[in-house]
Order: structure tokens, then sequence, then C-alpha cells
């Protein structure tokens, strides 16, 4: 019974981007492909600002009184609290999904994301007012989790679903595009201001800035969303219960196998994640005498490789199948733990080496990393089941992942890191395996 109203509720706004939007009521698979990728880089320009202002911001701004290492560790303890507040997000917005609309819920949710990302801008520092800074700068990125959790939109599964059967794995590549892309612009602004700067005008306003950028960017999004949101493909799935949200702990009751193993099937991609892209610069920058701007530099460069790396998943997994892709990459990731992680010490072509083949695994894996159980949900708990999926393998797999791996590296050395690294690889192949197992009982 809840359908038609959320439905109705939010008819006049999304009656409305499809009139200014969608040319004759139409949107074809490559015009959901860019409003998916928009939407995702949105999310992760968000979540690259504020990681990399983990490691060259905050420490010093927020946690002057430890050591810069201690100070990294609990900026990281922050940047951890967005995955465990998405779970909640998602909670909330469900229900506004249900009883107003998902076009209203994208609104709130996007707002919210770049409101909390603007506040961390005005943020005051220790020197300012205490403690009370690290506070608000918890409770602003616990805010911008609740918003990643209700800006789950379900279009990736649309996009799967409009898709042709043999290009699946292209297409199921294609939102993943917005991690790279979204790096590329956050590294890129702060390696400009950092170039152009001195150190106490960047730890002044220069960091600050990449944050105002994000509420127009979020605008857009927004409405490129809407558009989709607004489609007469996205209404039909939603009332025959493709999309539509269903309760968020009955489906986590009914359907928790089928969670549990789309939570560890991309571990490997997942915590390579930020192996690659957090954990590299903060110990390049507590540990070695290297500029930053170079880094990240490099890092720019790294998602290049990553973009590519991603096309090249969907190609592949159209030809051999995108759990064969999964598999494969875990087993080079566990192979690329055992060695790679110490090359963050042997110095520039050293760190070169590791984010280039770094990137290059992180784009294969990760390109097919998402929702790749999603299918074995029933119509019904899809949509929900998807978003719960999502959020728990970014807390387990990605959440912790900067501080678990600083951690580990300034107690017991980088080869810890290839350590914690390798378990993620194992646990993507047991679930993997698990999921082929009952796959095959079912039949």
């Amino acid at each position: 019974m809840t359908a038609p109203t959320a439905a109705s509720n939010s008819t006049p706004l999304e009656r409305d981007a499809r009139l200014v939007n969608a040319r004759e009521h139409k949107i074809a698979p490559g015009e959901i492909a860019i409003g998916v990728i928009v939407g995702r880089t949105s999310e992760f320009f968000d979540f690259f600002v504020y990681a990399i202002a983990s490691v060259l911001v905050f420490p010093a701004l927020v946690f002057p009184y430890v050591d810069p290492v201690t100070g990294t560790l609990y900026s990281f303890a922050l940047f951890s609290l967005a995955f465990i507040a998405r779970p909640f997000g998602t909670l909330i917005f469900m229900w506004v999904d249900r009883n107003y609309g998902r076009g209203v819920k994208l609104t709130i949710a996007l707002f919210l994301l770049g409101g909390s990302t603007m506040a961390i801008a005005l943020l005051p520092s220790y020197n300012q007012v205490g403690t009370l800074s690290a506070v608000l700068l918890g409770l602003f990125r616990f805010g911008q989790g609740i918003a990643l959790g209700g800006a789950w939109d379900g279009l990736p599964s649309l996009l799967s679903l409009n898709a042709p059967r043999e290009r699946r794995g292209w297409y199921a590549m294609i939102p993943q595009l917005g991690a790279p892309l979204g790096l590329l612009v956050a590294s890129g602004l702060f390696a400009y201001f950092l170039a152009i700067l001195s150190p106490e005008d960047f730890l002044s306003w220069g960091w600050r800035y990449p944050f105002f950028v994000v509420l127009a960017i979020n605008v857009v999004a927004l409405f490129a969303r809407l558009r989709l949101v607004a489609t007469p493909e996205f209404q039909r799935l939603f009332e025959s219960r493709e999309l539509q949200p269903s309760p968020a702990f009955a489906t986590l009751f009914q359907e928790w196998r089928t969670i549990l193993l789309g939570a560890f099937a991309p571990l490997a991609s997942f915590a390579l994640f930020h192996l690659v892209t957090v954990f590299p610069l903060s110990w390049v920058t507590l540990y070695s005498r290297e500029e930053p701007v170079r880094f990240l530099l490099i890092e720019a460069a790294g998602t290049i490789v990553c973009v590519l790396a991603i096309l090249a998943s969907g190609l592949i997994a159209d030809r051999v199948g995108r759990r064969a892709v999964l598999g494969v990459s875990a087993v080079l990731i566990g192979a690329y733990s055992g060695f790679a992680p110490q090359l963050l010490d042997a110095g520039g072509f050293g760190e070169t080496i590791y984010m280039m083949v770094g990137f290059a695994l992180l784009g294969l894996a990760f390109g097919q990393s998402s929702g790749v159980t999603n299918g074995s949900f029933p119509p019904q708990h899809r949509y929900t089941g998807a978003a719960i999926v999502a959020n728990s393998a970014w807390l387990i797999g990605a959440g912790f992942a900067p501080l678990v791996a600083l951690f580990l590296a300034s107690r017991f050395g980088l080869w810890s890191v290839g350590a914690y690294l390798l378990s993620g690889a194992v646990c993507t192949l047991a679930a993997l395996a698990i999921n082929k197992e009952w796959a095959r009982k079912s039949e």
C-alpha cells in the first residue's frame, strides 16, 4: 500500500524533472550511464576530499596536541564514522522513499551531503575552540555518512536491468568509474593549492576551497539523477517492485545469506581501494621527506590507469563472466600483497610501481565488484537488499582500512599491510566459492 502513496507524493517534482529533461519521456541505457557516472563521481569527490584532508590537514588543524602519526590515526578514526553512519542513513531514507518518493529522498540526501561537507570547510581549529573542533568534525562526518546512505538511488540496478544480457559486465562497471574520476578531481585540487600556497596559507584557508566546490557538484548530480528517477522506465520497475524499497529488517532477516556473501565477495577490491588511495599518502607524508604534491600527482596519474582497467574489466567480464574476473583479480591482489607494500619505502620509483600496479588491479577488481550477488535477490527485495549489501561491503572492507593499515604499518612494518590485504583476497575467494556452491544446490 505504500507504493502508490510514495508515487503520488513525489509526482509534481518527478513530473517536472521528466518534462524538463527527458526527450519524448524516454531515456536510453547510455543516458542512464551518464547519470550514474555523474552521481557516483559527486559522491566519491566528497569522499576523497575528506580522505585527503584527513592526512594533510586535520592532524595539524584538529589534533596538534599529539604527534603526527597519532593525529593521523585520530583523523582516520573519524573518517570511519561515515561508514558506521551509512546503515542508519539507509533506514531513515528508505522510510522517506516509501512515504514521499525517490525524488524527495534524493534531494534531501544530496543537500545533506553537500551541507555536511561545506560545514567542514568552516571548521574551527583546535587553537580556536579546543576539543570542540574534533567533536564538530566527527558530527559533520557522521552527517556525510547518513547522507551517503540516503543517496542510494537504485540507478545501477536500473542500468543493469536495461542492459543487453551479453553486455552486463560492461554496464556493471559503469557506476565504478565515479571512484577514480572523483579522486582525480580531489587530488588535482589539493595538489594545485599545495603548489601555489605557502604551508601557512594552505592550512589557514587553502584546504577549505575543495569542500566549498562540493555543493555545486552535488546540485548538478541531483538534477542528473532526478532526470532518471522521473522516467517511465523507473516508474515501471518501481511499480513492479524491481526498484521498490522493502522494509530493511525484513529484507535482512529473509535474505541474510545473499547479503553476507555480497558483503564479502568484493572485500579484496574494497580493501585495496584504500590501500592505494588513502593509506600510501599518509605513509609517504609521515615517513618520507617527499612533498605531498608529487605523490598527489602520482595518484592522479594512477586514476587514469584505474579508469582504463575498469573499462577493461567490463570487456573481459562479458567474455569470461563477472565471477571469473573477481576470482582472478583476488588471486592477483593476493600476490600483490606479498611484495608491493614494501615498495613504499623504496623511494620515488618504488612508490610509482606500487601505485600504478595497485590502481591497475583495483580497476579490474573494483570494476566488477558492485552487486555481484544482487541478481540472487527476489524482485521485491532487490532494491533494499542491494543497498544493505553496499553499506555492509564498504563498512567491512573499506571503512577501517586506512586506520588499520597505518596502525599496523607504524607498529609492525609495511609487511603487515600486505597480510591485511591478503586476508581480504582470501575472503573474496571464499565468498565466491560458497556462492557458487549454493547456486549449484539451488539449481
